[in-house]
């Protein structure tokens, strides 16, 4: 079945490749951590895409458009992405940039409750636009009635929830959004990440497990009581590429 390239895009705070010291003693870490080479063995060609890692979602969206334009060379693409993607395909419509379809994995397309990080990264001298924009406000009076989908591209979306344990990185951000929206991520509520095609919710996930972020020390600490671990990222993209051929896409 033919495919048409896939982009990933990280989300805020991301980054494609991590290099705490030089790469010829230490290799990076990779932000999409075998969920790369597992499309590409599947014969899907792959692109990944670098912006801010704080920037606003305008700023994310005009590199994102320089980055597709630079690498995908004028082919027909899928994106899995988020904010800055539904920017740019609203808002900057590159010509030289020809999108099929765009999936969110547990987006804030309405906002999200986390506490106000920004003004910590303020502090140390980071971007911090996108965050200052995910506010409730801003996402239902601002960008989104003036960031509509567009005609002729397929919007899909999934969210996830989780049950932190008392090791989780999570547990007190989950416990707020908890009570202000519901269900949620540890980061983004189920409702917040609604849009378009909503393909489903992704059970006992944490929003670092979807990028293949797993806690092991969780999942070994699971499965020493009997329970089997429930999520395999990789194989989730892999079902999301095969979505989207038999989407046509």
């Amino acid at each position: 079945m033919k495919s048409n390239p896939i982009i990933l895009a990280h989300g805020l705070m991301g980054f494609e490749e991590l290099n705490i010291i030089p790469k010829a003693v230490l290799p990076g870490i990779q932000y999409w951590r075998g969920i790369r080479e597992a499309l590409a063995a599947k014969g899907i060609e792959v692109i990944t895409a670098t912006v801010p890692a704080s920037g606003s979602i305008e700023a994310r969206a005009q590199k994102l458009s320089e980055d597709i334009h630079k690498k995908a060379k004028g082919k027909s693409v899928n994106i899995i992405a988020g904010l800055d993607s539904r920017y740019m395909i609203s808002q900057l419509k590159p010509a030289n940039v020809k999108v099929l379809s765009l999936t969110t994995i547990a987006t804030p397309h309405r906002a999200t409750n986390i506490p106000k990080l920004y003004t910590m990264l303020e502090f140390f001298g980071f971007e911090t636009g996108a965050f200052s924009q995910l506010t409730q406000s801003y996402m239902s009076q601002t960008f989104n009635p003036k960031t509509p989908d567009r005609e002729g591209i397929s919007y899909y979306s999934y969210g996830a929830n989780v049950n932190p344990r008392f090791w989780s990185m999570f547990r007190q951000s989950h416990r707020i959004i908890q009570k202000l929206e519901g269900e949620n991520d540890g980061l983004v509520s189920v409702e917040s990440a609604k849009w378009g095609t909503y393909k489903g919710t992704l059970k006992d996930v944490s929003h670092l497990d979807m990028i293949n972020w797993t806690n092991r020390l969780r999942w070994f600490l699971w499965e020493l009581t009997g329970n089997k671990r429930n999520f395999n990222a990789i194989a989730f993209y892999l079902d999301i590429a095969d979505m989207l051929a038999k989407e046509g896409h």
